[in-house]
């Protein structure tokens, strides 16, 4: 069937289709027998495409299918390895004599990723040595558990890699000399991620300035005081994260306050930080994002500071920890001089309808809010934010002693309420899950039973998500069910669906539904 017929078959009398053996003009007067099969059988179709073409086509395929691909032949294997520009690898120390062939292949490498665990012995200076000559091209870099690498390592491959954009190490050995070197010699970076980095914790030389570094992201860092110069003299700084990090950073918060500082993001997670830390922040009038999560040291004062200064801000993450050091003071100095608030979360924070009613009627761009783990909010709360939260959106309710009273307001409040999550409130009932989806069938409802939380991964993120949250059926409105769709549409839908509070949103809040990382075992 669909092949040429033989000559037995044409022998037996049957007929033909001339058009199976007539010659075919394929192109520049080349002509080719299609009674041939042995030709149409042996002819690659792809060689007429030229090579970039063939390269576009690679980079809709998993990284699993590009490898299957590379073994084709010379040309596609010669095609693969010029496009591919982000590489993982084992950073194994074995894996040394193989380098030179890997970089032959991969000579196009943009974005690097080195990761050791930790019973195995990482690469050494020379193995980084030899693929920073070979990979001059790197803007990203991830170090990961090479701990056989040292500052003199690091120096060298700072020398040779001056394009670097993004510098991310984690477990690694290398001291203040190395991370000196990298911003010494690369010009061009712009984020810098450090993490236990074990070099530092007695290390005497201080980390200097940059004049382009745009983030930085310190944790878990025993002496993380050696970045104070960095911190507080890069004037092109945005984004500062300080997490788990010991010690006092008041001080170097206060030498941030007190330059002129360009910061709009600032993250400050478990640290020995004070009212006086966050009375230097308000010093920063571009502050736009905050999170201050479980900083027990901090109250209403430091956050009326902030509140009164930083009038541009739009989102605002606070964990009291259930220190009761952060209320409703604070909170009514955020409703009355933060009028561009988009984005609120409180977690373990005692709000009462004094500060939440002030924050619903003044800030009227408020789209996205979360109260969490606050005996202090229940139906009266919910019903005021249902009454004046015009503009919110995107709803967060879990583990406070709200009913099914509260959750009814929403009913006719809210109404560009798109998604509700209500979780761990054990008075609130399925029943009225039921009862709000029949009454707003565009509204997504995510309830405690609606079904089994399940871990999933999306554009390289974990996500802890509701296995089957419901929608009411209505126009331009799909029922998520068990039906049997394809990976890629099943994504869509988790991301469509599931993409709750759309911003980075504190991970014990929302179950860390956010965007973008790396493969950790493959490239592309």
């Amino acid at each position: 069937m669909g092949q040429a017929p033989s000559s037995t078959a044409e022998s037996s009398g049957r007929e033909v289709d001339p058009r199976l053996s007539s010659p075919v003009i394929i192109g520049g007067g080349e002509s080719m027998d299609l009674g041939n099969s042995g030709a149409i059988r042996d002819r690659d179709y792809t060689g007429d495409l030229p090579d970039e073409c063939l390269a576009h086509v690679f980079q809709y395929l998993g990284a699993g299918d590009r490898k299957r691909c590379s073994l084709v032949g010379k040309r596609w294997l010669f095609v693969d390895g010029q496009n591919r520009h982000r590489l993982s690898l084992d950073a194994r120390d074995e894996i040394y004599s193989f380098l030179p062939s890997i970089f032959n292949r991969f000579d196009s490498v943009t974005k690097l990723a080195l990761r050791c665990d930790r019973k195995s012995v990482s690469l050494s200076d020379e193995a980084l040595v030899i693929i920073s000559v070979r990979c001059l091209n790197l803007t990203r870099v991830k170090l990961r558990g090479c701990r056989e690498i040292t500052d003199l390592g690091m120096v060298e491959f700072s020398r040779n890699c001056r394009n670097l954009k993004k510098l991310s190490v984690g477990s690694c050995n290398f001291g203040a000399k190395g991370v000196n070197a990298m911003l010494e010699h690369c010009k061009l970076l712009e984020e810098l991620s450090v993490k236990r980095l074990r070099g530092i914790h007695e290390a005497p030389e201080l980390i200097g300035s940059s004049s382009s570094l745009r983030s930085i992201c310190l944790k878990e860092l025993v002496n993380g005081q050696v970045f104070e110069p960095l911190v507080a003299n890069t004037k092109t700084l945005k984004t500062l994260k300080i997490i788990r990090c010991l010690g006092d950073w008041d001080k170097v918060l206060k030498m941030i306050g007190e330059g002129d500082s360009s910061l709009s993001e600032v993250h400050l997670e478990r640290l020995q930080v004070s009212d006086f830390g966050l009375s230097a922040i308000s010093k920063c009038s571009k502050v736009e994002t905050l999170h201050i999560v479980k900083t027990p040291e901090c109250s209403n004062y430091g956050l009326i500071n902030v509140a009164e200064r930083c009038k541009l801000l739009r989102k605002l993450h606070i964990d009291g920890w259930r220190t009761n050091r952060i209320g409703d003071e604070g909170l009514l100095a955020v409703a009355k001089h933060c009028l561009n608030l988009q984005e609120l979360v409180l977690i373990g924070v005692s709000a009462t309808h004094m500060s939440l009613a002030a924050i619903a009627s003044n800030c009227e761009k408020l789209e996205r809010l979360a109260l969490c783990g606050s005996g202090t909010i229940g139906d009266t709360e919910i019903a005021c934010i249902a009454k004046k939260c015009g503009a919110l959106r995107k709803f967060c309710i879990k583990g406070c002693p709200v009913s099914d009273v509260g959750i009814e307001a929403l009913a006719v409040g809210c109404p560009n309420l798109v998604k509700l999550k209500v979780k761990k409130c054990k008075v609130v009932t399925g029943e009225i899950g039921e009862w709000l989806r029949e009454r707003r069938r565009t509204l997504v409802v995510c309830m405690d039973g609606d079904g089994s939380e399940a871990t999933v991964a999306v554009d390289g993120e974990v996500e802890t998500v509701v296995g089957e949250p419901r929608v009411g059926q209505a126009a331009g409105v799909v029922e998520v069910g068990s039906s049997g769709n394809g990976g890629g549409s099943r994504l869509a839908m988790i991301r469509s669906k599931f993409g709750f509070l759309g911003g980075r949103i504190v991970t014990c809040t929302f179950g860390r539904w956010s965007h973008n990382n790396d493969n950790g075992t493959s490239s592309s």
